[in-house]
């Protein structure tokens, strides 16, 4: 299959597969453990799966393996069956932008546009005119609960508010996966508890994998799997009840 070749990637099964996932930030020869340690994940289209752990468990390492930020020191990382670890760092940027989407725990907006073109900024920068650009996420705007609020820049904004323009901005592009790290983080237990609903919602409509660093359990309650790590390896992969019950 060949990554440059989008119609191969679209009817290929959107599964986010790790195979012995294996990462050492330093020389694997130099006697520090690795941060990741003969992993393997399977994570299907749709699926909701948060990853905890303590800290130095590999947690935000497995987050950038998966979304081809970092690459591994063996083993794979299969997206629609194309190993994104063998893959040029030009197709895997390519991929970032067309296929993934990402929400951080500060949003990571930019300060001087407006939400509706912070939520746009990814089709912009793969070409689409702005025009086009933000008729596009406006409904994703409104359904988020921001529809009064698009030409408020990120200062204007509460950070509950803010973190709704990232996930639009991450659903921008109908990725087949959304990547959160700590995406509540900064937020306060209530709203943080209103944006993960919303999160979860809103790639559950776009039928996107979401996959959340957290360590906080009411986070992870509101996804469908919760994924434990521990000093690199994979020590617990457990279903929500909770998210069952929804």
């Amino acid at each position: 299959m060949d990554v440059n070749n989008p119609a191969q990637l679209v009817n290929s099964p959107a599964q986010l597969v790790a195979r012995d996932l294996t990462h050492h930030y330093g020389r694997p020869d130099g006697g520090d453990p690795p941060a990741l340690d003969r992993l393997n994940l399977t994570i299907g289209a749709g699926e909701s799966v948060s990853i905890m752990g303590p800290s130095g468990s590999g947690k935000t390492t497995l987050l950038h393996v998966l979304a081809a930020v970092v690459r591994p020191t063996q083993g794979q990382v299969l997206w629609r069956g194309q190993d994104l670890v063998r893959c040029p760092d030009s197709a895997r940027t390519r991929l970032r932008r067309s296929d993934f989407g990402f929400v951080f725990q500060s949003g990571q907006l930019l300060a001087e546009l407006p939400a509706v073109e912070n939520a746009a900024l990814p089709l912009m920068l793969d070409g689409m005119a702005r025009a086009q650009a933000v008729a596009q996420v406006r409904p994703l705007l409104e359904r988020l609960g921001l529809a009064q609020l698009t030409h408020r820049r990120p200062g204007e904004l509460s950070g509950g508010q803010a973190q709704r323009v990232a996930i639009a901005r991450a659903l921008a592009g109908s990725p087949g996966v959304i990547f959160a790290d700590e995406p509540t983080g900064a937020l306060d237990s209530a709203t943080g508890q209103a944006v993960m609903h919303q999160l979860v919602a809103a790639a559950a409509a776009h039928r996107a994998a979401l996959v959340v660093v957290t360590h906080d359990p009411q986070v992870a309650r509101s996804c469908s799997r919760t994924v434990t790590l521990r000093d690199g390896r994979l020590v617990g992969d457990t279903a929500s009840t909770a998210a069952a019950a929804r």
